[in-house]
């Protein structure tokens, strides 16, 4: 009976991300960025710690009535995907057409992504760009960098979500785990360090931000070009 109650418990917990999205968006509408994506930072905290709750906890098992799954995608799409759409065309960062080229093509082409049954590779790590529009979003606001800038990262990025590239998933991807989780740990506290600062030019949050970001983005091809060790190239 308590495993079952701690199965409902997790299910419960990812249902918490339709709360902090809902006051993510409040946050958007009203044009207070900060607050914006500290909810979106704290749903990526619950989506962090939510999938490793249900595999312990057996949910599917121990109470199938919930899809977790389903429940999980929902709130992805809504935090990762269409809260920072948003965010990028009301604040002014893309101009004019650009505003509305990134903003139609993240949620279109993210939708299409999060429904392709080829999504995750066999060592759990993502094929194609994951959508973490959340992630980006927020360092494009750190750095404020020009228009044309934000349109050569979103649309190759849209683009290689359908691409055969890997790129990994920081808690369940094994290989360079002892880094890459780390990783994304420090890009959270950098985050959130440069949230408090306002997004100030001259804060190391913002140098923190680009080089966890980095890893975070290419650990994934690099696993593609370097073969585990005791693995040779076919």
């Amino acid at each position: 009976m308590m495993l079952r109650l701690k199965a409902l418990g997790v299910h419960l917990f990812t249902a918490t991300g339709a709360i902090w999205a809902v006051l993510a968006l409040l946050a958007a509408v009203d044009g207070d960025w900060s607050t914006m994506f500290v909810w979106l930072i704290v749903a990526m905290v619950v989506d962090g710690i939510d999938g490793p709750l249900a595999r312990r906890y057996g949910v599917k098992q121990n109470w199938p009535t919930y899809d977790g799954v389903a429940m999980d995608l929902m709130v992805d799409y809504i935090t990762w995907i269409f809260i920072p759409a948003f965010a990028l065309f009301k604040s002014g960062l893309l101009p004019g057409w650009t505003g509305w080229v990134c903003t139609i093509a993240i949620v279109f082409g993210s939708i299409l992504y999060m429904a392709d049954t080829r999504m995750k590779t066999k060592d759990n790590s993502f094929a194609g760009f994951p959508a973490c529009w959340n992630m980006l979003v927020l360092v494009l606001f750190a750095l404020k960098p020009s228009y044309w800038v934000i349109l050569a990262l979103v649309i190759p990025l849209t683009g290689a979500m359908f691409l055969p590239v890997k790129f990994i998933h920081p808690v369940r991807t094994e290989r360079w785990r002892a880094l890459s989780l780390p990783m994304m740990g420090a890009w959270v506290v950098f985050a959130l360090w440069a949230i408090a600062v306002n997004f100030h030019p001259q804060s190391w949050a913002l140098w923190g931000l680009v080089v966890s970001s980095i890893w975070l983005l290419l650990a994934g091809p690099l696993q593609q070009m370097i073969p585990p060790r005791g693995r040779q190239r076919a």
